[in-house]
């Protein structure tokens, strides 16, 4: 395991998810397949194998798709009143796509808020990240004493 240098922020975390990149290095896959979570970072053997993202990115892929869409319908319908027909083979097809493009990349932000935030299995990665940055602090203020 490689050691952090700086605590990674929750904002860098949640970034690095939505790139689906891992927390920790920033630079190893989190996906082995499209909604696979790797069961360890390729590239600093950060552990991923306990993490609990469930149906929770669905719900937010659920919410933001149809808050994006659903007005977006109303507001054509109230406009132009095109044929049912034409709204389904607009809107069905947008609404798949947005979902399925935004399903990894919010499931990645999501176990890697677990991760920063230290839930489920991560608090033991979290407390062996905080003993690593503790031990290096001290180190080196010993060297600047010395």
């Amino acid at each position: 395991m490689t050691p952090i240098k700086d605590r990674i922020s929750l904002g860098k975390a949640l970034l690095r998810g939505f790139l689906r990149k891992c927390p920790n290095c920033g630079k190893g896959s989190l996906f082995e397949r499209f909604l696979k979570v790797t069961d360890h970072c390729e590239q600093c053997g950060e552990s991923f194998h306990h993490q609990r993202a469930d149906d929770f990115p669905a719900y937010l892929v659920i919410i933001v798709v149809g808050h994006s869409v659903v007005p977006a319908i109303l507001a054509v319908e109230v406009a132009y009143a095109p044929p049912a027909w034409l709204q389904l083979a607009i809107w069905l097809p947008l609404t798949l796509l947005s979902s399925l493009a935004l399903l990894q990349p919010t499931k990645g932000a999501i176990v890697n808020l677990q991760w920063q935030t230290g839930m489920h299995g991560f608090e033991r990665s979290r407390q062996r990240h905080l003993a690593e940055e503790t031990s290096r602090l001290q180190t080196a203020r010993r060297s600047k004493a010395a």
